[in-house]
């Protein structure tokens, strides 16, 4: 049931997912064994673009000119010119300043965090292993096209969505996209998307969608293209026109009742010339110059002890908006959690001490390998120095295919026995158990997967080889050390909390009554 829900979750995002390895090189047009062309590359890189996020930059005057534009400025604009042709030079230099300081404000602060996220993006430069002409090269990732095979193996962020064409397995983190907190196993013919982790496992594959054209490009453009105003903005627009249209109904009252007076009346000995200077005042002092300089500024404090706090604040009207927050919608993987597998309470069966489960599973590990579940157990190990104990003669890693990593080990009296950890039910089998504690361990899994918990089984062999159930070993990402706290004083500010997730519903509930 799971696999299936995967498959269609794959297909929403690639095209490529139902077509087969030949299929899709076929259809790319490609060589397994040479890969692309140098020319046909370049020929590809200029059809498709590079590999990376479009971005729309704008130059400086146009950053520049966005704060001399909107209702608020063209009063302020309008007030200076009316204290130009009235030839009230003070004011005149005064309201100039107001806008200029105002609009400096804002261009320093943007311009700064621009700098600051075009630095971050430079150290993120990613690079790709790439078969070229029949030689593997290592070129910039923005550098991919359609087509080319790549390489892909412990460590790597993968460059782009790929088709995976060669090799055995490859465990992916894709956090960031699904929120999954454990890594997700690929195998032949399975799609990896751009920007996940390779966990363990190398594989070979063809790049089928590159830039804004891959699953997380689209999700990037979604967001690009969601054009809201925030409450700040929505609120001075409010306030500018209220202005705009106080100070011109006042303007036109003021304007009829003179002339009614001096046509008619003749009771006003005012001309008509000075009356039109005295509403040109009125409507220079009904203007709030100093609103957006003081605004700004006090915004700017704002973004200043953000950024002494770590966070690059890109436009300083977000300070205001995060301030009239009244829900956060928080991510769970990361953020709410520390994103790293910890071992939870071992359920034990046929052994008496959790340490004896723990040493096991940690001989049927890789301890130089960078495996999620393979760290958390060496994490959790008390007594590392109860391997020294052990000697591995053989190690076979951890296959999805058959699910167990198992190994050969001689103890110090030159006893060969053999340990395994893997999926519960394989481990199970393995043991050849009774009904008895067949119903233990099933009912051990179904208690932990309530809980959302992952489990892993362990077992040994004794010296007739005979192989024994020693426990479950649950897997569970815990919340960070401040969460709680955090979370406690959010909530004291009256701010709503809601987790957002694409992992087991489980999982989610069981962090929530963490929390």
């Amino acid at each position: 049931m799971e696999e299936k829900k995967k498959d269609i979750k794959s297909e929403a995002m690639s095209p490529f997912t139902k077509m087969s390895n030949e299929d899709v090189l076929k259809n790319l047009d490609v060589d397994m064994n040479r890969g692309l062309s140098t020319d046909n590359a370049k020929q590809r890189l200029e059809k498709y673009g590079p590999n990376s996020l479009e971005e729309k930059k704008r130059s400086i005057f146009k950053q520049l000119f966005q704060f001399f534009w909107g209702p608020i400025p063209w009063m302020i604009e309008i007030a200076a010119i009316l204290s130009g042709v009235l030839e009230k030079w003070p004011d005149f230099i005064v309201i100039l300043a107001m806008l200029i300081i105002n609009a400096a404000l804002g261009f320093f602060q943007e311009f700064k965090a621009g700098n600051a996220i075009e630095a971050l993006k430079k150290k993120l430069a990613l690079h790709a292993r790439v078969l070229r002409d029949g030689k593997w090269l290592d070129i910039e990732s923005k550098e991919l096209v359609p087509g080319d095979i790549i390489n892909v193996k412990l460590g790597n962020i993968i460059p782009g969505d790929i088709k995976l064409v060669a090799g055995e397995y490859l465990t992916v983190d894709q956090s960031a996209l699904t929120g999954e907190s454990l890594p997700v196993t690929k195998r032949l013919e399975d799609i990896a998307f751009s920007g996940t982790i390779a966990k363990t496992g190398e594989m070979t594959g063809v790049v089928t969608e590159t830039g804004i054209n891959t699953f997380f490009g689209k999700t990037a453009k979604l967001v690009s293209e969601a054009k809201t105003k925030s409450h700040f903005q929505q609120a001075v627009v409010r306030i500018g026109d209220f202005l705009i249209f106080l100070t011109l109904t006042i303007c036109a009252i003021i304007l009829v009742v003179s002339i009614y007076r001096i046509e008619y009346k003749h009771v006003l000995h005012e001309s008509i010339g000075q009356i039109v200077i005295f509403i040109l005042v009125l409507v220079v002092a009904g203007i709030p110059i100093a609103l957006p300089a003081v605004l700004s500024a006090t915004m700017a404090i704002g973004a200043g002890t953000l950024a002494k706090m770590k966070a690059i604040v890109s436009k300083l009207t977000a300070v205001e908006e995060l301030a009239n927050m009244d829900i956060l919608c928080s991510d769970k993987t990361g953020t709410l959690t520390k994103n790293e597998l910890t071992v939870g309470d071992i359920e034990l069966f046929e052994s008496k001490d959790p340490e004896e489960v723990l040493t096991m599973a940690a001989l049927a590990s890789n301890p130089d390998g960078r495996d999620a579940i393979d760290e958390a157990i060496f994490t959790r190990l008390g007594n590392k120095e109860a391997l020294n104990e052990y000697m591995r003669e053989k190690f076979t890693p951890f296959d999805p295919v058959i699910k167990r990593a198992v190994a050969r080990i001689k103890l110090k009296d030159g006893t060969i026995i053999q340990a395994a950890k893997g999926a519960p039910q394989i481990i199970l089998k393995m043991c050849e158990a009774d009904e008895a504690l067949t119903k233990k361990v099933m009912q051990g899994i179904d208690n932990f997967a309530a809980k959302g918990y992952r489990t892993l089984g362990v077992g040994k062999t004794d010296s007739s080889n005979k192989w024994h159930y020693l426990g479950l070993i649950p897997m569970f990402d815990p919340p960070r050390d401040d969460t709680k706290e955090t979370l406690g004083y959010i909530k004291g500010m009256g701010i709503s909390v809601k987790m957002v997730t694409g992992d087991h519903g489980a999982i989610a509930k069981e962090l929530a009554g963490k929390l």
